[in-house]
């Protein structure tokens, strides 16, 4: 057995002390309660999760492409963990929900990370607030109608999110054979391995794939209102876009084409595009050295 296997099996035990520092509030704001969890001091940064997300999910993004010195918040959008669906089923009404968080918080302007289905929201925030937009960051994010084919397992994850029981044994499996469930998302053997024997991103991505099963009926509600919106119209005036903007995706995603991302950078003025060659859906993991350093050295010109 060489270290990388042996190092795999125990990436669990340190992907669980991450979800349980991640601590969670509700806050109180003029159109009802928004969840979120924040860590650090500097510049804000609003970190918005994807399908089957929530307040871990924008955390363990925040913490997985953005370096020290931000006060992040990590928001649960509508639909997921503590924030009801009522709170704002569309894109637009979801951006301003997160100003109304802002405004409660008492921040005024931040950089807005975003991933996979959060994307949406992301670009009407930029767009809706634009004087609170210092920037924008779209992570393997949605950004366009989505045509793929919904995946059987999420048809599956339905009916399984009804019975506590059985997702607290799926919560088990992965726990126990982190590289089996990593299996869905990284195709390649060898990169998978070494993505979770990496002592940062392994344990980063395989709470990634715990917490889908934490509390995962709590989740579905905002997935399924996901689903139906990445497939409805988004014809957004995206040259209206007025922040700094990097698109971060990967050249094999199979779930958000990367032709999309393609599309926005070239219709966002000024836009910076990084395409990871061969990466997937889930590559701020597999290639996070190099998603880290661009997304750093972005974050820090805005600082600036």
């Amino acid at each position: 057995m060489t270290a990388t296997d042996a190092a795999v099996p125990n990436v669990a035990t340190a992907a669980d002390a991450l979800l349980r520092g991640i601590r969670p509030t509700v806050v109180q704001t003029r159109r009802g309660p928004v969840e979120c969890a924040i860590e650090g001091e500097g510049p804000a940064v609003l970190a918005v999760h994807g399908a089957m997300g929530g307040y871990d999910q924008s955390m363990l993004l925040a913490r997985t492409v953005a370096g020290p010195g931000h006060r992040t918040v990590a928001v649960s959008r509508p639909g997921y963990l503590g924030t009801p669906l009522a709170a704002g089923r569309t894109p637009e009404e979801q951006a301003d929900r997160f100003a109304d968080l802002l405004d409660a918080l008492g921040i005024g302007g931040t950089v807005v990370v975003a991933v996979s289905g959060g994307g949406l929201n992301a670009l009407q925030f930029a767009l809706r607030h634009p004087g609170r937009c210092r920037g924008l960051v779209m992570v393997s994010a949605c950004s366009a109608p989505l045509r793929t084919r919904i995946p059987l397992r999420f048809h599956l994850l339905r009916l399984l999110a009804r019975c506590g029981p059985l997702t607290a044994a799926m919560r088990r499996k992965v726990a126990a054979d982190p590289e089996r469930a990593a299996s869905r998302s990284v195709h390649d053997p060898d990169l998978r391995r070494r993505t979770l024997a990496d002592p940062e991103a392994g344990p980063l991505f395989t709470a990634l794939l715990l917490s889908t099963a934490e509390r995962m009926g709590e989740r579905m509600a905002g997935t399924r209102n996901d689903i139906a919106r990445s497939r409805g119209p988004a014809d957004y005036p995206l040259e209206r876009i007025a922040c700094p903007t990097l698109v971060v995706h990967g050249g094999a995603d199979a779930l958000v084409p990367v032709a999309d991302a393609r599309r926005l950078a070239a219709r966002v003025p000024g836009a910076e595009l990084m395409e990871i060659d061969g990466g997937e859906h889930v590559a701020i993991f597999t290639h996070r050295d190099a998603v880290r350093r661009r997304v750093g050295a972005f974050l820090r010109t805005l600082a600036g």
